[in-house]
């Protein structure tokens, strides 16, 4: 009986440095260095020791040997249950996962010329994604000759984010980039 619980103990040990060795963290029998400055589970100091003492009480604990500072003198090294660390790190990045709020920017396209008709069409929109939360990007491509009369097409953006200014603040004023003239309004609820 007493066997049957080493041998599982040991197979333990071998699984958690196999799964640990792909993560490049030098835990346990991948620790190179000859001596480490141990810190037991409880956070006490337990002074300098040769890297095979340090595994034998992490092993008696049923525990590892973490690398923390690998480029101290002596290297430190930590006794813990690295999978358990490795999970609660894990648990804690999901948890920023899930409470972060992703922006999407959704781009609208004018043209300096534009009818009235087509203007409100493209001004629906835009105030339909500010309502989702989304960021908007107002853009006008010139073409040909257009590009003379720059004015036009800030007249027409400038509208445009006087129409949304109930839902929306102006990020980026209108400016020029290449042949393209753009501007980005930001949902009013996403700044407070």
């Amino acid at each position: 009986m007493q066997k049957s619980s080493r041998y599982k103990s040991v197979l333990n040990y071998i699984r958690r440095w196999i799964t640990i060795k792909k993560e490049k963290v030098y835990v346990n029998e991948g620790i190179r260095a000859r001596e480490v400055r141990l810190i037991d589970h409880n956070g006490d100091q337990l002074g300098v020791k040769t890297k095979a003492e340090a595994i034998e009480i992490a092993s008696r604990a049923n525990l590892d040997v973490v690398l923390v500072a690998p480029k101290a003198k002596p290297p430190v090294a930590r006794v813990m249950d690295y999978g358990k660390f490795k999970f609660e790190q894990q648990k804690k990045e999901r948890e920023l996962r899930r409470n972060q709020k992703v922006i999407n920017v959704k781009e609208v396209r004018l043209s300096p010329s534009i009818d009235e008709h087509d203007f409100q069409t493209k001004l629906r929109n835009g105030r339909k994604f500010l309502e989702k939360g989304d960021k908007v990007k107002a853009s006008i491509r010139f073409r040909g000759r257009a590009i003379t009369h720059k004015e036009l097409g800030q007249d027409v953006l400038e509208r445009f984010a006087e129409e949304c200014k109930d839902l929306a603040t102006v990020e980026v004023r209108p400016k020029m980039e290449g042949r393209s003239m753009f501007l980005m309004l930001s949902p009013l609820n996403e700044k407070q």
